[in-house]
């Protein structure tokens, strides 16, 4: 939480007993210190790995081969933090794009690709409960070369959270775009913990790449919530 000081500390800075004193465009306040967490997620220092090498490799691209990607992002637009629509550059395209190529096995692409579109995927079937996490598509793509299925879970919620899908984290691996039950529960428990009845909901959202041009459908999102293993199963 910020506070505007008083004229009596028209010329603090800096940090010391739990607060913090800075100038921002003319604008002076004060706001309870930050720390930062030092703990990091598997899952999150892979993330931040694939995008170090991106990062690095960007560097080494030609001039033309960057003039290339600027132009491309040129016809590109990302989303801001509003979620109104905002221009992105050569250098943020390469990394969206490549991010998906790399972590599922590719190679990042130096020119930049064809883009083509895909399209979202079908609605699925979760089944969730104390000895099962299952996820299997209705239909698949009539066309599923180059496409894998990506699916992503938030750690289990109480009843009271109602939308939490922004935490929700990559499970199982690189999925087959196809109509196949996967079996979640192995890698979801090793992340997030197995649900339980004072947390039964879990948050999933769920989307196709292509892993030749890096493209990403629009996300499908679902809820599941923990039921009783049905007897005989």
């Amino acid at each position: 939480m910020k506070y505007v000081p008083s004229i009596a500390f028209d010329e603090m800075s800096g940090s010391a007993k739990g607060v913090t004193a800075a100038k921002v465009r003319g604008r002076k306040y004060i706001r309870n210190r930050g720390y930062g967490g030092s703990v990091r997620t598997s899952a999150q220092a892979a993330v931040k790995s694939i995008f170090k090498q991106l990062s690095q490799s960007w560097k080494n691209l030609t001039n033309a081969q960057i003039l290339a990607w600027n132009a491309l992002a040129q016809t590109q637009a990302g989303k801001s933090v509003l979620g109104t629509s905002a221009k992105i550059s050569g250098a943020n395209l390469y990394s969206r794009l490549n991010y998906w190529i790399v972590a599922c096995g590719g190679e990042a692409l130096a020119n930049p690709p064809a883009l083509q579109g895909v399209e979202a995927p079908t609605e699925a079937v979760v089944t969730l409960t104390p000895t099962k996490f299952t996820f299997e598509l209705e239909n698949e793509p009539d066309d599923v070369a180059n496409l894998k299925l990506i699916v992503m879970a938030s750690a289990p919620q109480s009843n009271g959270v109602t939308r939490a899908y922004s935490k929700a984290v990559q499970i199982g691996g690189v999925l087959e775009a196809v109509t196949e039950e996967y079996d979640l529960k192995q890698d979801y428990d090793g992340k997030h913990g197995a649900p339980n009845a004072a947390a039964p909901k879990v948050f999933i959202k769920y989307f196709f790449v292509n892993t030749k041009t890096g493209e990403k459908s629009g996300e499908m999102l679902t809820l599941a919530t923990l039921q009783e293993d049905v007897a005989g199963e």
